[in-house]
């Protein structure tokens, strides 16, 4: 059994990192929450958590925090995970995820915490790598300010892990499915098509179907969370399956099982985000025990029946409206 730990939750409120506030306390472990509730809710705040609904770019505030919580961990979760919005209007993008990063780290730094664990990216760092799928010491060759950011971000752990002298495990996270993923944001394939055909709509898919990603159930990145408490000292690890599943079969898939005959709406293909890209996770395996376990079929089975418990076929909407 684990010791208790002090662990702060950045973006707690949020997908992931909600779940991964879950696990934290049912392991034992006392958690606070930071979250200024921009893309997370209340309803996923878990009530044994200590909640601070706060920006991370506030320096004064954080810093107040972590003088109260006293930290050992910091999972970071909290960001601006949107390539398109990155694109139309970088700087929101590079303040919250790089700024707001630096900020957590001189907090984290004067709190003299254990561990840093981070939510980075494989789907957007590596950009079009030669080689699929991707390991680690592919070139980074971000497409959008969102893919820079999370770059920046990593430089910016190591070099204050090393200068104040704390541990970070740095975590490539493929694209990410599950319960409490935001069906009406611009990321999340997975929920934003089951919330379209859910009322009846008609997906749209950008580019011919073919468009590839490394699809990752929820609580299989919470199980390489809860790993990084205890393993991975200064490690950079891909999570994923290696391989490539496209756009179509996400469709098709959702489709198939929400009994869903209309097909998606096609739209051309949109400039900034990778064309295909899939993250070679062995190291993760020899360095912390890690391997994903949900199949997609699996994970897409779960994620309806927690979101959309109800739902055997799509409705049809209603033409006269």
């Amino acid at each position: 059994m684990m010791p208790a730990m002090r662990i702060i939750v950045t973006g707690g409120a949020g997908f992931i990192g909600s779940h991964l506030v879950d696990r934290f306390i049912a392991l034992g472990h006392r958690v606070s929450v930071i979250d200024n509730l921009a893309t997370g809710f209340r309803r996923n705040l878990n009530p044994k958590a200590r909640f601070y609904e706060e920006d991370i770019r506030n320096t004064t505030r954080i810093l107040g925090i972590f003088r109260r919580e006293k930290p050992e961990i910091v999972c970071h979760q909290a960001a601006i995970a949107e390539v398109m919005k990155s694109l139309r209007d970088p700087l929101p993008t590079l303040e919250v995820n790089v700024q707001g990063t630096v900020n957590l780290l001189m907090a984290a730094g004067e709190s003299r915490i254990r561990k840093f664990l981070f939510a980075s990216t494989g789907g957007a760092i590596y950009g079009e790598p030669k080689k699929i799928p991707a390991g680690e010491d592919t070139p980074p060759a971000p497409l959008s300010p969102y893919g820079l950011s999370k770059l920046l971000g990593e430089e910016c752990i190591r070099y204050y892990a090393r200068t104040c002298g704390f541990q970070y495990l740095l975590l490539r996270y493929p694209n990410v499915y599950g319960p409490r993923q935001n069906p009406r944001g611009e990321a999340g394939v997975v929920a934003i098509f089951a919330g379209l055909m859910k009322r009846g709509d008609r997906p749209t898919i950008f580019g011919d179907g073919s468009k590839a990603r490394d699809y990752l159930y929820v609580e299989d990145v919470v199980r390489a969370n809860v790993l990084g408490l205890k393993r991975g000292r200064n490690e950079t690890l891909n999570l994923g399956w290696g391989r490539k599943v496209t756009d179509q079969k996400i469709f098709d898939t959702l489709a198939g099982r929400m009994g869903c005959p209309k097909p998606p709406r096609y739209a051309p293909f949109r400039k900034g985000e990778v064309n295909r890209i899939a993250l070679d996770a062995r190291r993760a395996g020899r360095r912390i025990g890690w391997r994903p376990s949900i199949t997609l079929d699996a994970g897409i089975r779960e994620y309806l029946k927690a979101t959309y418990p109800a739902v055997r076929k799509c409705r049809p909407r209603d033409s006269r409206r």
